[in-house]
């Protein structure tokens, strides 16, 4: 029999973390929200939203009024008045591409500490397959209390998109995996509670940590297929967005849209935690590693192709100023982890030339961390070279005319090529001849 559960700690408040927590609480859960960041539990606990996301504002101003949810940087009290404790921290990998799991351990530990018979462990935070029983269990068991008798232990990846997250994770399917039966039992009624989505529950532990990975290495591996084909495209005088368009006609094929690179905090890192445990296990997953590399080289390859335009026009790099439009990773929103457009400006920055970028999302700081000057949208139409990163709404309107110096380095397929080329626009980008 499933014990009731009403009291929710939650580590980490996040970009999911929490969204999670709010919508715990607005459906009657008592939540306490645990980070180690002194202003987002000050933000959180004055009713204001700590993350820039549509209806978060009024989500988290109408549960901390009501008392349903507070946040706090000591976590000993909220998990000791808690049955239930839900781990949402970020999981990044170092500089040898394998994962950080300093966040996880550090908040498992917080919990082991505090563990009570019949309490739920739920880890959402995306993680290498076996993590559960390699490293978060044997640090709850530390006080003595074992998994599966004592307390349960569940895991479910959290699926949402930026700038439409709470929609995602009410209406989403949820997939959950349990220590044991009760675990999963447990963990499926807690989430029914919060999505009109269907809520799946797999074999076990290890299984639902692999099915987030799954899902963002096939989307990434799609997009890498999409680059390659695109930069063979480029070589042989065709043009990839044509012929991808055409190709996509056949009911079995869906060949993703190339790029300048892949970002953000899921597509990027995820492959790597299977190419991690791949190798441990000496099966290395060479398709999956081959897809970060073609990716990750994307802004590199569009530093070339600026290079190659710019000398066309006797204009050398190291002369030249380059207008960056869009550095977040996506379009329409502020979120700038792991932008492709950072090793592109740093490229350009690295070759001499000065570079100025224009978000309408991303805030100045952000910009000139990554090497660029912050400016005004029409500055960075006059410059020698304007290149398009992200399709933000508002570049959806650029016309020839707004391409001062003539020469445009688009890279999403946004806008008509044959429109600027009719105006002499030089017009370029990848997959464009």
């Amino acid at each position: 029999m499933a014990e009731k559960i009403d009291k929710i700690t939650i580590f980490g408040l996040g970009h999911i973390g929490l969204p999670t927590a709010a919508l715990f609480a607005k459906n009657g859960f008592n939540v306490v929200g645990v980070d180690i960041n002194q202003k987002t539990v000050d933000k959180v606990n004055s009713g204001v939203s700590s993350i820039m996301e549509p209806g978060m504002d009024e989500l988290v101003k109408e549960v901390v009024s009501k008392g349903n949810l507070r946040a706090t940087t000591q976590s000993s009290e909220a998990s000791k008045n808690s049955n239930v404790l839900i781990v949402i921290v970020p999981t990044p990998v170092d500089e040898n591409k394998c994962s950080d799991l300093s966040a996880v351990i550090s908040a498992c530990h917080m919990i082991g500490n505090d563990l009570k018979k019949g309490d739920l462990v739920i880890i959402e935070s995306t993680i290498p397959p076996g993590t559960c029983e390699d490293v978060v269990i044997p640090i709850l068991e530390k006080n003595g209390l074992k998994s599966s008798i004592d307390f349960k232990v569940a895991y479910t990846p959290e699926r949402a998109l930026p700038n439409n997250t709470l929609f995602e994770m009410t209406h989403n399917a949820r997939v959950i995996g349990g220590i044991d039966s009760e675990s999963s039992k447990r963990a499926v009624l807690l989430y029914e509670k919060i999505t009109e989505g269907k809520v799946i529950a797999v074999k076990n532990l290890v299984t639902a940590e692999m099915v987030k990975l799954m899902e963002n290495t096939f989307r990434d591996t799609n997009i890498a297929l999409a680059n390659e084909l695109a930069m063979a495209c480029e070589s042989m005088g065709i043009d990839a967005i044509d012929a991808i368009t055409a190709a996509n006609y056949h009911p079995r094929v869906n060949i993703h849209t190339p790029g300048p690179g892949v970002g953000g905090h899921c597509l990027s890192i995820d492959p790597y935690f299977i190419v991690e445990i791949a190798d441990k296990k000496d099966n290395p997953a060479v398709l999956i590693k081959t897809a970060r590399d073609i990716n990750e080289h994307m802004p590199y390859h569009v530093a070339e192709i600026i290079k190659k335009t710019l000398a066309e026009f006797n204009k050398p790099l190291n002369k030249s100023t380059i207008g960056i439009l869009g550095v977040a990773y996506k379009a329409n929103v502020a979120d700038a982890r792991e932008t492709p457009a950072e090793p592109l400006i740093r490229a350009l920055c690295g070759g001499g030339g000065e570079v100025m970028a224009h978000d309408p999302h991303v805030s100045r700081e952000i910009i000139e961390n990554m090497g660029a000057s912050f400016v005004e949208f029409e500055k960075a139409l006059k410059c020698d070279c304007v290149v398009l990163i992200t399709d933000h709404e508002e570049y959806y309107n650029i016309t020839p005319e707004m391409i001062e110096n003539s020469i445009f380095i688009c890279n999403r397929p946004i806008l008509d090529p044959e429109e600027f080329r009719k105006q002499g626009v030089i017009f370029r980008g990848v997959g464009r001849l």
